[in-house]
């Protein structure tokens, strides 16, 4: 939250003790690369305060997001870099990249897991671990099953929703889905147009082929937020089908769940497919709103990259990676909790369920939020609450009974 271009440790030392850079340099090194506090309990701490602080304006949490988010690079050396797929840069490209659970709903939303994802490279390669401090028990994992391992990790966090929001990313995995239902979770998640399915009486059939032979009176426009300049909407279709499983016997048909459509009018073809085990009694309209609110995590990863720094550590080890995205996430869940009482006191803060007149959720790809008005949002925080923030941050990391395997 420093006024500093980059949020790392060498320009932050400069702008805190211009006097003494050197050993500030020194302290601040050691704290983010070195010092074995635990980032599950800062963010467990993070979690519980804001959670506390919010739930009466903002209501409780009612889905867990899993995303991932990249991070471009030069060079090869920086703890799991490798050329793969970028989101920042929408192409493959040589980057790391970080999976991530949060918590959401439709006033806020802040990530409470967040781990590297190491490729196989990089697990295979001894001298590269050890020169990274990549801890000796980490195997490779694809990042479904970290994603997986990740909502483990929250297992005895009590009052979890139980609904799982993921792109195709996680939810093309049959794996994945099935983990989900034997975990005890709802799912509402991405596929692709060649995912399986029965429908009824039809033979199996790809998503894509199923809902080109829908007719036109199964799709419905619905609108679900206002944008920036307009309403939000589309033409939506769900299906109850069947898909493979391979959990279900032979000739034993899987467990029926929704096939979720976005056909918009404009195009020639539907350009998303959600599978979901929500009931079967779900109206259209609650499908629609569920699946779009997972791109709340677009406007996460915007801001904490735009202006906490979430990008700009510059070290290469596993530890120092995941110390400098906690205190990333641990000063973002100060200020979104700051912002919903500054936008609850204004004037023009909410006009109905989800809908923040003062700062709109975003189409994809697009700003979340100008700078300055994320800096006018800062300014009228309540800064005395901080030194009880950092208290409470640094009991979770006093109470560390080991070292963090991070």
């Amino acid at each position: 939250m420093l006024p500093v271009k980059r949020k790392s440790v060498e320009p932050m030392a400069a702008h805190l003790s211009p006097d003494r850079v050197r050993s500030e340099h020194q302290r601040l090194h050691h704290f983010v690369a070195d010092a074995p506090w635990s980032d599950d309990l800062v963010l467990d701490a993070v979690r519980s305060y804001v959670l506390e602080r919010i739930s009466r304006r903002a209501g409780s949490p009612e889905a867990l997001i899993i995303d991932d988010t990249g991070f471009p690079k030069k060079g090869k050396h920086s703890v799991g870099v490798a050329r793969q797929y970028c989101g920042q840069l929408g192409k493959q490209d040589n980057c790391q990249v970080a999976v991530s659970i949060s918590l959401a709903n439709e006033h806020f939303s802040l990530p409470v897991r967040y781990q590297l994802y190491l490729p196989q490279s990089w697990a295979d390669d001894p001298q590269r671990r050890k020169h990274a401090k990549v801890p000796e028990a980490l195997e490779f994992v694809t990042k479904p099953m970290l994603a997986l391992q990740l909502l483990e990790n929250l297992g005895e966090v009590e009052s979890l929703p139980e609904l799982v929001l993921a792109d195709a990313g996680y939810g093309a995995s049959t794996e994945f889905r099935e983990q989900l239902t034997a975990m005890g979770f709802t799912y509402m998640v991405g596929v692709t147009g060649t995912v399986s399915l029965q429908s009824q009486a039809l033979a199996p059939l790809q998503a894509k082929e199923l809902a080109m032979q829908l007719p036109s009176r199964r799709f419905r426009t619905v609108t679900w937020r206002e944008g920036t300049h307009c309403a939000l909407s589309s033409r939506f279709a769900a299906v109850r089908v069947h898909c493979a499983s391979r959990a279900a016997r032979p000739g034993e048909a899987s467990a029926e769940q929704w096939l979720f459509i976005e056909w918009p009018t404009a195009e020639v073809e539907p350009t998303r497919y959600f599978l979901s085990t929500l009931p079967a009694d779900t109206p259209i309209k609650e499908l629609v709103r569920l699946a779009k609110l997972r791109w709340r995590i677009e406007r996460d990863y915007q801001e904490l990259k735009q202006e906490l720094g979430l990008g700009h550590f510059e070290g290469r080890s596993w530890r120092g990676f995941h110390h400098h995205a906690t205190l990333c996430i641990a000063a973002y869940g100060f200020l979104v909790t700051e912002r919903l009482v500054v936008q609850k006191n204004s004037s023009s803060s909410v006009t109905r369920r989800g809908v923040f007149l003062t700062q709109r959720l975003p189409a994809p790809g697009r700003p979340c939020v100008s700078s300055d008005t994320w800096r006018i949002q800062s300014q009228r925080c309540d800064w005395s609450l901080l030194p009880r923030y950092l208290l409470a941050l640094n009991g979770a990391r006093a109470a560390a009974g080991k070292p963090s395997s991070c």
